[in-house]
């Protein structure tokens, strides 16, 4: 037994035995400063990025790139629940604004196109690899479709999670946290439903909503009623009294024009 211990300590002393891997390594501060610094609210309730003087800073730029890779160092496997959240919600916005900065100026994300092409006929960038996170490589598309949506089950993901676009939820002018995830994450739902490009009603009561709610319908109850339902609920009270007897939706739109600001 004596010896065990010897040889045990014998190890530790030359380093042999590896420090177990903590489960977060981003700097959640530094990526916080770059938001503050770019992001900016217009008055029309859009959210957008000041994307030609970051990508004229090039030290910001490596901010970013490092802030990027130190979440690939992060262990989401040993997080709770909302830390994960906060973690893949983080990621994806921070690679989207890596792919506009490093291909800047375009006039939408969809100028960018993958390395491979997407099924379903999307163009853009989702499906070219663009991290490694605990030996899995992944693309923006893995990152929303075979992580966030399937693993959280939480409608509420499509108003965090940011494509560069004025059509989308609000990049948000901070990084998420565990601590306030849920309701922030009722705040984007409620900010985003609340908007033009989310729900609008003309004057003859016909219903338009964000093409989100048609792409996945699926985690909105699957139909326009799931959907209905759910706008419903995060919904101001005069959106409410004008949905409230609304059984379809009329149209589906979609801004892919790039959220960016002088």
């Amino acid at each position: 037994m004596l010896g065990r211990k010897l040889l045990v300590a014998a190890i530790l002393a030359l380093g042999i035995v590896a420090a177990p891997v903590a489960a977060h390594a981003a700097d959640t501060a530094a990526y916080d400063r770059l938001l503050a610094r770019y992001v900016v609210a217009s008055a029309d309730g859009i959210n957008r990025v000041r994307y030609a003087v970051w990508s004229s800073n090039a030290n910001d730029v490596d901010a970013l790139n490092a802030y990027v890779a130190s979440l690939e160092r992060d262990r989401p496997s040993r997080m709770t629940r909302d830390e994960q959240l906060a973690h893949w919600i983080n990621l994806y916005n921070a690679v989207t604004l890596q792919i506009i900065l490093e291909n800047y100026p375009v006039r939408s994300i969809r100028d960018i196109r993958s390395e491979t092409l997407d099924p379903r006929g999307l163009i853009g960038p989702w499906r070219t690899p663009r991290v490694t996170i605990e030996g899995r490589r992944l693309t923006l598309d893995q990152i929303e479709n075979s992580i966030l949506r399937p693993e959280f089950n939480e409608p509420r993901i499509h108003y965090a999670i940011n494509c560069a676009s004025l059509g989308c939820p609000n990049l948000a002018a901070r990084a998420w946290r565990a601590g306030s995830m849920d309701a922030d994450l009722t705040a984007a739902a409620r900010a985003y439903i609340n908007h033009p490009r989310g729900v609008s009603i003309d004057a003859q009561g016909r219903i338009r909503v964000s093409t989100i709610y048609r792409w996945f319908a699926a985690d909105f109850g699957g139909n326009a009623g799931g959907v209905l339902t759910h706008l419903r609920r995060y919904a101001s009270p005069e959106l409410q009294a004008r949905l409230a007897r609304a059984t379809t939706i009329s149209n589906y739109n979609y801004d892919w024009a790039l959220n960016g600001s002088n």
